[in-house]
């Protein structure tokens, strides 16, 4: 689609057809649905004597789709896996660049951002230089058949006009198809590859967690170490919106007493992470002995989610 020839006369044009003729012709290819806008591009493209870049906005949200409801089967096929594939390539290389270049010297929240932009501004690019040729594309296509249709039935108009019919025109099944394709795609990304995304995004969360807690428990071990007594009214500060931390003598969360418990609450996780709203991480000092300093650590999240440096009885 991307090359088309933009030679003059365009491809495939029949000099000897009237304009009564082509547009007889045109009409049979395309059909009632958007007629109107194609027989003003082919007239373009037919009064320029070459083809042009236009714009289509099918072509740019939805082009395999749109070919598929154009009956271009075959087309459809090849650029779904030559034109995809190139796309993957392309955002592979670049991202690889990138992920050298710039990516690695970005806070982390950052990262995984940047890369989801890097891979659309591919995605974009390549659907807007395929947006600006459908329309020289689907003319091409139509001046083929009409082509090959004068050649195999010469002197039979009826029969070109059902070939040009059957060739062309638009197709429901197809579009059906399109949409299924999508739909079965999106249904992998949630069965499959959205979980491992999620698995990645929520051990990240955890394992923050578990850090801002050990800092916090390190503070909290030296005044405990200096008084005596947990600082329960101390205010101390996660800097972190998804984190809420609390100082307490007593919890139902730990099957003992303890003289000083620091439990994490996770808040205000998004999609796909919901399931973590409300979970706790908790460290709790085992003995009240003040030159004894061990503390264990307790999660509310399941044996696998748990971070390993908190599955240590003892610290």
């Amino acid at each position: 689609m991307l090359f088309i020839e933009t030679t003059s006369p365009p491809p495939f044009y029949q000099p000897q057809l009237t304009d009564a003729e082509r547009l007889m012709y045109d009409k049979a290819f395309i059909g009632k649905r958007s007629q109107a806008y194609y027989l003003k591009r082919f007239q373009d493209f037919d009064n320029a004597g070459r083809l042009s870049a236009k714009w289509h906005w099918a072509g740019f949200f939805m082009t395999f789709s749109w070919l598929l409801y154009r009956k271009r089967y075959l087309d459809s096929v090849v650029y779904s896996v030559a034109g995809w594939s190139f796309i993957h390539l392309n955002i592979t290389i670049i991202l690889v660049i990138c992920e050298f270049l710039i990516i690695t010297s970005l806070p982390t929240n950052l990262q995984m951002f940047t890369r989801f932009g890097i891979g659309m501004t591919v995605w974009l690019f390549w659907a807007f230089m395929v947006a600006r040729w459908c329309d020289a594309y689907y003319y091409r296509t139509a001046r083929r058949e009409i082509a090959d249709a004068i050649e195999m039935y010469p002197n039979d108009v009826e029969r070109q006009l059902n070939h040009l019919r059957y060739e062309g025109q638009v197709s429901p099944v197809g579009m059906g198809l399109a949409f299924g394709f999508f739909a079965f795609a999106l249904m992998v990304i949630q069965v499959q590859f959205l979980p491992i995304f999620a698995k990645q995004k929520a051990n990240e969360v955890l394992f923050e967690t578990l850090d801002i807690v050990q800092n916090v428990q390190n503070r909290v071990e030296s005044i405990y170490q200096a008084t005596g007594q947990c600082p329960i009214n101390t205010p101390f500060n996660a800097n972190h919106h998804n984190i809420r931390l609390t100082i307490l003598t007593t919890s139902d969360k730990i099957a003992t007493t303890s003289p000083c418990i620091i439990q994490a609450t996770v808040e205000n996780i998004e999609f796909p992470n919901r399931w973590l709203n409300g979970q706790t991480l908790i460290m709790y000092r085992i003995s009240s002995e003040k030159q004894d300093g061990r503390w264990a650590c307790i999660t509310s999240v399941n044996k696998k989610q748990t971070p390993k440096q908190c599955m240590i009885a003892e610290r």
